[in-house]
This record gives C-alpha cells, sequence and structure tokens, in this order.
C-alpha cells in the first residue's frame, strides 16, 4: 500500500508558466512544472515521488519499446469559479487503468499510488489549469516495461508515471469521417477494450490514409462483416436516431469502454432520450438518414469531450449535417461543462476535488 505520506516531493525551482500564455492553447504541446514517478520492482511499489518534469533515462533495450507493453489514461482537471480545482471521475479512470493493465500483463497499480499521487500533482500544479472556454489540465497517467532484456516475456520491472498538459479543445471545429472499410481497429478476443499503446500506433496508417482524402478521422468497423459500427479513432460514437440514442455496445471487448461515454449515456437519458446500446451496421444508419431520421452524430472522449460530425462518408454515399441547429449535441456538450465547472448541481458525484 501506498499512503500519502510515502510520496517524496521535490518542488521546482522555477516555474515554467512564468513565461506561457494560458489562452489559445494547442492541445498536448506543453506541460506543467512536476511530474509523478514511482517503480516496480520484486513485486511491489516504491519510489514514489513527484519532481520537476524532466527527460527519463532509459536503455536502449528497455522492453516497452520493443514489445510495447504500455498503458495510459486520460483525465481532465478543471476550476471553478472560486479557483477551486476538481478532477473530473478520476476512479473510473483508475478502474480502467488497472483491466488495462490485467489485459497486458501488467501489475496492478494501488489506488492510493494512482488518485492521492495525481491530486498531490495537481494541487502542486493547479495554478496550471486554464479557465478559457473549452480549455483545461489534461492528465496522464501511465505505465511501461523496464526490464532491460531482449526476449517476449513479461516484464518484471515497470515505471508508472502521471504527467500534466494545460490544453485547449482537441478538435476545435465540426469532424469530417471516413468509415473504414478495409482496416479494422480491434477484433472479440482482442485486446480493443483496453487503453494500450498499440492500439493508437496501429490505428495511425487507416487514419492517415482517411487524411489524404480530407477527413479528420475514421469509424472503424466490425473485423468480420465491416459491417457494424465500432468506435472513432480517439472517441467513442453516437447517434441521434429520432427520439433514441444509439451507441455500440460493449460486449464484444473490442471498443473502449470511455469515460464521456458513461456520462453523456446518464445525461441523454435525463434529457429525455432513449439510450439503445447495440450491433448498429452502416446500413441501418444509412437508412436513417435516408427517411430523415438521423438528426445528429457526434463523439464523446476525454480529449475530444463532446465534438460533433459534420460530414459521414461510407465509401461513395456521403451524409452531411447542419451542425448550427442541433440541439442534442450542444446541450449535451454544456451540461457536462457545467458540471466539471461548478455551475450545475454535481448529483453523480463526478467530481473529486483535489
Amino acid at each position: 500500500m501506498i499512503a500519502a505520506m510515502d510520496i517524496s516531493i521535490q518542488k521546482a525551482e522555477r516555474s515554467k508558466l512564468q513565461d506561457l500564455n494560458l489562452d489559445n492553447l494547442p492541445f498536448g504541446h506543453y506541460f506543467t512544472d512536476h511530474m509523478l514517478e514511482a517503480e516496480y520492482e520484486n513485486g511491489e511499489w516504491k519510489n514514489v515521488e513527484i519532481k520537476p518534469y524532466q527527460p527519463l533515462l532509459l536503455s536502449p533495450s528497455v522492453a516497452a519499446l520493443h514489445y510495447g507493453q504500455a498503458i495510459f489514461e486520460g483525465i481532465k482537471a478543471y476550476k471553478d469559479k472560486e479557483g477551486h480545482a476538481f478532477i473530473f471521475r478520476p476512479k473510473d479512470n483508475y478502474k480502467r487503468f488497472n483491466i488495462s493493465a490485467e489485459r497486458m500483463q501488467m501489475p496492478q497499480v494501488p489506488e492510493e499510488l494512482f488518485l492521492e499521487g495525481m491530486r498531490q500533482l495537481i494541487a502542486l500544479d493547479k495554478n496550471w489549469i486554464p479557465t478559457k472556454e473549452d480549455h483545461s489540465l489534461y492528465i496522464r497517467p501511465f505505465m511501461f516495461a523496464c526490464d532491460e532484456v531482449i526476449g517476449v516475456k513479461p516484464s518484471e520491472s515497470y515505471r508508472f508515471m502521471i504527467i500534466l498538459s494545460p490544453t485547449g479543445p482537441y478538435y476545435s471545429a465540426p469532424m469530417r469521417i471516413y468509415v473504414e472499410e478495409k482496416y479494422v481497429r480491434a477484433v472479440p478476443g482482442g485486446v480493443g477494450y483496453a487503453k494500450a499503446a498499440g492500439n493508437y500506433g496501429a490505428a495511425m496508417y487507416a487514419t492517415a490514409q482517411a487524411k489524404k482524402k480530407g477527413y479528420d478521422q475514421v469509424l472503424w468497423m466490425d473485423a468480420f462483416e465491416h459491417k457494424y459500427v465500432q468506435e472513432i479513432g480517439t472517441m467513442n460514437v453516437f447517434f441521434i436516431i429520432g427520439n433514441t440514442a444509439f451507441t455500440p455496445d460493449l460486449g464484444e471487448g473490442t471498443i473502449l469502454d470511455g469515460v464521456t461515454r458513461q456520462s453523456a449515456i446518464v445525461l441523454l437519458k435525463e434529457m429525455g432520450f432513449k439510450v439503445e446500446e447495440k450491433h448498429l451496421s452502416i446500413d441501418d444508419i444509412i437508412d436513417a438518414y435516408k427517411a430523415g431520421l438521423l438528426y445528429e452524430v457526434f463523439g464523446t472522449g476525454t480529449a475530444a469531450t463532446i465534438s460533433p460530425i459534420k460530414e459521414l462518408r461510407y465509401k461513395d454515399f456521403v451524409m452531411t449535417f447542419d451542425v448550427d441547429n442541433w440541439k442534442t449535441a450542444p446541450a449535451l456538450k454544456k451540461w457536462l461543462t457545467d458540471i466539471r465547472e461548478g455551475r450545475r448541481a454535481d448529483k453523480y458525484q463526478w467530481m473529486q476535488r483535489v
């Protein structure tokens, strides 16, 4: 067990914040003054410390670089109008982190290390939390294998870290999405439900091909029939068809159980929608569009928040949407933002005060 008093803290001599304007920040380009680092060896976590943000010294043979034993999470922190710092649903990300760790044959990270370490790190760097609209402090916990050996086997040593990045919106405009017909992201029995680093590296080629065609991201399909929608490269996806919100179900283990997805399901029900988690074919989506019943399509994710989709292309069929006149996605985003920034009651206790 890692208790709060076991975390050593070394403060930076000078804050980089003096040289940075927190307005209009690109996503993921700047990092705060401190980071958390912990080591796993001989079956236990040790040497837990918060220290100035700095490069890592790693051997060229470190196992994560060769065999991909690496996982991560994405979480956000916000400030309310009184200046208090809050983290959005960190316990849910903690649970998912250890689900990913189990699938990748990595050790479980203790709750005290993950949550209390995160809280102390943000408390130290809370002046980095932006207050501008659509800005937040992005929190990146991650773990990677550290054995210095060539050979395919689970590592016996690991490093767990948390870094922080003040950031603006991931997508600054409504998106154009290409439905991927050839390449796949995940298969049943694979690692699609884990937030494993390799999942994202493997998606980059297909995404690059879509971008050459003028699209922002891909909508992945199932691996066997290329018929059922899965998720977008960086987001879960929702379709508002009539008075029902549809989102692909998680049953086959090919889709990430998004924390923002979970939140959207709760709030959409409160907004009066029926929510169905089900196998949803691209043909069903096209039929709804042709019938005038596909009102909105949007993505959900920690980085992306609620991202409207203005165009969806499948083969040569293009579906376009007048996002300026949408009601559901903007209302959902505003509700979530108001909870996160303390303007609306946190009835589900999603916010954890730092």
